[in-house]
């Protein structure tokens, strides 16, 4: 098995040293890339770039739900398409990761980690519901293309307190 693995380096949570255990324990079970984002988008760019590879079968996303939700974006990029694109596993980095918690994650890392490798071993994933934000047929994108979404999306009010954290 081959995978990427995509690395905030920002991650609340996650030290060098976490992350170098993280990284040994997951080459130990498969050929592992391993790339650090290094500017806004980047991970969606890489998740991107993993869903036209021939040869990358797993994204391993190391960060928080910014993290996860570029990675998804990135993957679906060309829209669903569930037998061509890899498989995304997320290792909780952030502070909150709820998307991590709703799939039902240890919240260490390092216990996440152990928890896909046992789950890539037995050969058991699970589906998960997406949503897609995207304009209205009066108003198509007014220039933002759509995001997909793994947990919640809001606009309004609470969206304008999101965009001012």
């Amino acid at each position: 098995m081959r995978a990427l693995l995509v690395v905030n380096p920002a991650a609340t949570t996650t030290s060098a040293r976490t992350r170098d255990v993280l990284i040994h324990a997951l080459a130990s079970e498969m050929k592992l890339e391993v790339v650090t984002t290094e500017y806004r988008g980047h991970a969606r760019d890489l998740g991107r770039r993993a869903a036209d590879s021939d040869d990358i079968d797993l994204v391993v996303a190391l960060g928080g739900d910014g993290t996860v939700n570029e990675v998804v974006n990135g993957l679906l990029h060309a829209g669903p398409a569930p037998d061509a694109l890899p498989r995304l596993a997320v290792v909780p980095g952030g502070s909150t990761n709820v998307f991590a918690r709703a799939l039902g994650l240890p919240n260490d890392a390092v216990e996440a980690t152990g928890a896909i490798l046992d789950a890539l071993e037995t050969g058991s994933g699970r589906t998960v519901g997406l949503g897609i934000a995207a304009g209205t047929p009066d108003t198509p994108d007014e220039g933002v293309p759509p995001r997909w979404f793994t947990f919640c999306a809001g606009f309004g009010f609470d969206a304008g307190v999101v965009g001012r954290v």
